[in-house]
């Protein structure tokens, strides 16, 4: 694996994504996208905070903050374990779904990207724009209607462990202050036809 240009550093904040090769899809059916989060659970939670989550049929993306350096590890091998833990994820399950559908070769598009977030703006706005993906690609009308991230976490619709109500209420107040955000994020959209006029008879 080369070495990453940019280093994962403790207590930073890194936005993880990745797409499948060819723009084909990564999840064919319900079951992927759940073993996809025991993965990130098995692989990852040792190493980074899982705050967002939004898996769509071609593509994932992951806001995480690297955990603070153990006695265990050096600040120096941080990054490393990071990259080796997420290189170990993505082989896990691409050889699952090659298994399940009898296919070969690469299923992502390279190496995951792990990007910096840049400020505090930057931080809140990634937020929004990864749980209202679904919505934005035409895949629900609403953004609790996507069962694969974690905003039904966000709003107390489900009790599922990768969530920091810390980090909501710190940056966001509540469910429903950071409800209005992402609706008026949505709202702002190029949306299909269908999902904009879904909004529209909300309001009338």
């Amino acid at each position: 694996m080369p070495r990453r240009a940019t280093p994962f550093l403790p207590d930073q904040y890194y936005h993880f994504y990745n797409r499948g090769n060819n723009r084909q899809a990564v999840f064919f059916e319900r079951d992927n996208y759940l073993y996809f989060l025991r993965g990130l659970k098995k692989y990852l939670r040792e190493y980074v905070e899982i705050l967002v989550y939004c898996l769509m049929p071609t593509h994932y993306h992951i806001l995480v903050r690297i955990r603070q350096t153990s006695e265990v590890l050096k600040t120096s091998e941080v990054s490393k374990a990071v990259s080796l833990a997420m290189q170990k994820f993505g082989i896990s399950y691409t050889k699952a779904i090659n298994k399940r559908f009898d296919r070969v070769g690469a299923l992502f598009q390279g190496q995951f990207q792990g990007k910096p977030v840049q400020n505090y703006n930057h931080l809140l706005n990634l937020c929004v724009y990864i749980h209202a993906n679904p919505v934005k690609d035409g895949l629900v009308f609403l953004p609790e209607e996507w069962e694969f991230s974690n905003y039904l976490e966000w709003m107390n619709l489900r009790n599922g462990t990768l969530v920091n109500r810390e980090f909501i209420e710190d940056n966001f107040g509540t469910p429903d202050e950071y409800k209005k955000l992402v609706m008026e994020y949505v709202k702002t959209r190029n949306l299909p036809d269908d999902v904009r006029k879904y909004l529209q008879d909300l309001e009338d």
